[in-house]
């Protein structure tokens, strides 16, 4: 299967081979590049021509099936997903940061059917990639914050404001602190990598349209491509959830109508 091929998901039967911006962000006027630099934010799943890899589309689709609690369908995803490369820990990754997203329970049961994928997949044999544990220690209290906020501003675009911030200031600061420091500080997963598992988390949720716009943005600020995630739309559409990819659809068009400063 080649990394421009969309994911081939077959039926449960078989198994094969934020929230700052989940809160509508605003950018201030003069924002930082897109493509600011840094580790993080380069994928090491990257496909050639613009396209998403296998391993990438795998992502958004565990995402997806993570968000609407499908646990059928997560788990034939999974599957795909570490026959493509995923290693153990950048699945448990992807899982554990949704919560933020879609809340501890679907993240608990979401971990629960990973741990049972890896043991059928162990007992046929098939020995997955560990993968690896953060790089860094993570750090603490004001640097905490500090690289929370840097970590936030580049990957939005630039400094986040806006009304919701301005009545309840500390729910940035919990999201700088936790969210952008506490969990986008563990290097072992890429940021596209982040953004796209939050793509699909958010166009499974109805009602959060707002944020997917930001997160398809944000994607866009750390290296994905407008024509990659056109096709995160068909993948969705494909081999996700119909409504899920009409909103994605809907938002991506609305996202790339905006200016980036907008």
């Amino acid at each position: 299967m080649t990394h421009g091929t969309p994911v081939k998901f077959r039926k449960t039967g078989a198994l094969t081979a934020a929230l700052a911006l989940s809160l509508g962000l605003t950018l201030a006027p003069s924002h930082a590049a897109q493509n600011a630099e840094a580790p993080q934010a380069m994928s090491d799943t990257q496909a050639p021509s613009g396209t998403l890899s296998v391993k990438q589309q795998a992502v958004l689709l565990i995402a997806t099936f993570m968000a609407t609690s499908d646990m059928p369908q997560l788990d034939v995803a999974l599957n795909q997903g570490l026959d493509a490369g995923l290693t153990v820990s950048e699945a448990k990754e992807i899982l554990v940061q949704l919560y933020a997203y879609v809340g501890f329970p679907r993240s608990l049961n979401a971990l629960g059917e990973l741990m049972k994928v890896v043991e059928a997949r162990r007992q046929r044999g098939i020995q997955d990639a560990p993968g690896r544990e953060p790089s860094r220690a993570i750090p603490t209290g004001a640097a905490l914050l500090a690289a929370g906020r840097a970590n936030q501003t580049r990957i939005s675009g630039g400094p986040v404001k806006g009304p919701v911030f301005e009545f309840a200031p500390v729910i940035n600061q919990f999201l700088q602190a936790h969210l952008f420091g506490d969990i986008f500080e563990r290097d072992n997963l890429d940021w596209q990598s982040r953004e796209l598992a939050t793509v699909g988390a958010l166009a499974s949720t109805p009602g959060v349209e707002p944020q997917l716009r930001s997160h398809l943005r944000a994607s866009m600020h750390v290296g994905l491509s407008a024509a990659q995630l056109r096709q995160a739309v068909q993948v969705l559409s494909e081999h996700g959830d119909e409504q899920a990819a009409q909103r994605a659809g809907a938002a991506l068009t609305q996202m790339l109508a905006v200016p980036s400063g907008g």
